[in-house]
């Protein structure tokens, strides 16, 4: 189906292959956002198809940072009020390494006693 507007559902129609494969109309596909994969659930007879969305590097934090309060046993405002300190302390730390990562970049000297070779020389030889 694709959605002209807020109130009105268009239903494309399509053919299913000999191997169960169907193509997804372009206007669909776009409007759905799908990426590279999508999922599948059926409910009252009809399938329902959404895109995967990979959760960002901050979520994924997230999910770890909540998971360990979790551990640590807080729970209702003292967990909310934790979590948040938590992602502000995880932006500003992120922030601080990148600055240094980008200072650290300004500054290679190639012709330097550089100690990455020494302390990382097993892992980027591969």
């Amino acid at each position: 189906m694709i959605v002209s507007d807020q109130n009105t559902i268009v239903w494309k129609r399509a053919r299913v292959s000999s191997k169960r494969q169907v193509t997804i109309p372009q206007k669909l596909y776009e409007q759905a956002g799908i990426k590279d994969e999508v999922e599948f659930s059926i409910q009252d007879n009809q399938i329902i198809l959404r895109p995967i969305r990979e959760p960002s590097e901050n979520e994924q934090f997230a999910d770890l940072i909540l998971a360990d309060l979790i551990d640590q046993g807080l729970t209702g405002q003292e967990l909310l009020a934790t979590f948040r300190q938590k992602q502000k302390e995880l932006r500003r730390a992120v922030t601080n390494l990148i600055k240094d990562s980008e200072k650290a970049a300004k500054h290679f000297d190639k012709n330097a006693n550089d100690e990455t070779d020494e302390l990382f020389g097993d892992l980027m030889e591969d």
